[in-house]
């Protein structure tokens, strides 16, 4: 159902840098106007504010952004801490420029909401659906009516650039849910119908569509989102084939309107015209969700190897789309979870090159690794050729832990933390989930299998995996990872010794 908002969202995305520079428009700072607010700043402090500016000039970004979020807690004052968030987000550095808004923010009186609506973008910007939750909430109800819904229709595009669409609307239903009253916005009520579907608070999407189809009972959307709801869930069937078909007739040419009425046919029982309009919306718009469908009318008619094909198209455009992993976990489960041991160890050996072109030798390098995964927790070791601990990575969701040397660092996102600490490229976030030869939940993803139904390729993450399976299958010996970067591309491959479930 995702896919319905998507009509909304996608035509309104605005570059990140733009999002931002809209919302500090009227607030930018300038270091002769951080001197001037500075009055009772010592000189030493003036004299770092001006070097800062200076190491800017001269290309040193992150000396200046240490210095200024270091004397903006020294000192309390947020319009340092802005600084800082402005040099950050210039110098494309997203978790830097959200340290800053956050202290920005904290430093800040309470009557400026500004500094928290610049931190809830950031946070959402960043993927920190949940995160974003209580801020946005805070700003929200410190505002009126009107002012609610420009800053919601200012979030409303990021919603577009979410990696994991669940997060994203489970948050947006948190957030609007807390209003009272709600917003009367129709596209902003809209998304929040479509929100809380995705959380199953059927009745409440079920209410607000329907309240906007009182005010404008033309808006095809609505229309078409109400019938589908109720035809996926088996519920009125005759109203909504209503539904839809009134959608169809005012936008025939929408490919998921189409969609939506071959799905209603099907659940009424009429499957050889269920599949010829699956099949037209399929060839006006290849998406997941319709060749999921268009798979499903083809199995219920017996034709089975038709089916296959419509969902390992599926699985090409979008492996990770909900409504065709269910499916296929109802038809084809062994697709979806082909191991479904919850603690699992990988043993293998590990080789890097990188970096390679014309004017320069290929960088790199080789070692050991094991990889354990027990329900939600994965450790990753990583060893030098000789045996020797190089680092012990542990990931649980919403953060991972680096340890080395005897020190520790925590970031949100595993392999940006590898990549700074080792200065190796090791998808490490993804990596249980692609040795059991899944793709990894919450981010778009593209896989391909061989004739006999085995994974062979998965692309996700800007990384395009090629696997060889040994022992019908069960086990996995070597595995190719390879992504091209602005410095040249990477190969990383990967030869297994054992797994033990």
């Amino acid at each position: 159902m995702f896919r319905l908002i998507h009509l909304h969202l996608t035509k309104a995305l605005l570059p990140v840098r733009k999002i931002i520079a809209l919302l500090l428009a009227s607030t930018c700072l300038s270091w002769a106007s951080l001197a001037q607010s500075n009055q009772g700043a010592t000189g030493e402090q003036v004299f770092e504010i001006l070097a800062s500016e200076i190491a800017l000039q001269r290309g040193e970004p992150a000396l200046a952004y240490q210095t200024y979020l270091s004397l903006a807690r020294q000192t309390g004052d947020p319009q340092l801490a802005q600084r800082a968030m402005e040099i950050a987000i210039a110098a494309n550095a997203p978790e830097l420029a959200l340290d800053a808004a956050s202290a920005w923010d904290s430093l800040s009186p309470a009557g400026d909401t500004k500094p928290k609506e610049v931190l809830v973008t950031l946070l959402m910007l960043n993927q920190r659906w949940s995160d974003a939750v209580k801020p946005a909430v805070s700003l929200l109800l410190r505002q009126n009516a009107a002012t609610q819904e420009r800053t919601l229709k200012q979030l409303q595009p990021i919603l577009g650039r979410a990696v994991d669409e669940a997060a994203a609307m489970r948050a947006y239903f948190e957030i609007i849910s807390a209003l009272k009253p709600l917003p009367s916005d129709p596209g902003i009520m809209y998304t929040y119908a479509m929100a809380a579907e995705k959380v199953g608070r059927y009745e409440v999407m079920e209410d607000t569509l329907r309240q906007i189809l009182k005010k404008t009972p033309n808006d095809a959307n609505a229309l078409n989102a109400l019938g589908y709801s109720l035809a996926d869930r088996k519920q009125n069937l005759p109203e909504a084939f209503a539904l839809i078909t009134k959608a169809h007739n005012l936008a025939p040419q929408d490919a998921f309107i189409l969609d939506s009425l071959g799905w209603v046919n099907f659940r009424m029982g009429k499957l050889a015209l269920a599949r010829d309009q699956l099949s037209q919306a399929a060839k006006m718009k290849p998406e997941a969700e319709i060749s999921a469908h268009l798979g499903e009318v083809y199995w219920a008619m017996g034709n089975l190897n038709d089916a296959e094909s419509a969902w390992r198209d599926a699985e090409k455009m979008d492996a990770n789309n909900t409504t065709l992993r269910e499916t296929l976990k109802r038809f084809k489960p062994n697709w979806v979870m082909p191991n479904q041991s919850t603690k699992i160890v990988w043993d293998g050996r590990f080789s890097i090159r990188m970096n390679a072109g014309a004017d320069r030798p290929a960088e790199g390098g080789s070692g050991g690794f094991t990889l354990s995964q027990d329900a939600l927790n994965d450790t990753l070791e990583i060893r030098n050729p000789v045996g020797g601990s190089i680092a012990k990575i542990t990931i649980t969701p919403g953060e991972a832990v680096l340890e080395q040397g005897g020190k520790i660092s925590k970031a949100i996102d595993a392999d940006s933390l590898v990549q700074s600490a080792l200065g190796l490229p090791l998808p490490a976030r993804g990596l249980s989930d692609w040795l059991r030869g899944q793709v990894r939940p919450g981010s778009p993803a593209s896989l391909e299998r061989s004739a006999n139904g085995i994974v062979s390729k998965i692309s996700q993450d800007g990384w395009n995996l090629s696997y060889v399976w040994t022992d019908g299958a069960r086990k996995l010996e070597k595995l190719n990872l390879t992504r091209n970067t602005k410095t040249g591309p990477i190969d990383i491959r990967l030869v297994f010794d054992q797994i033990d479930d």
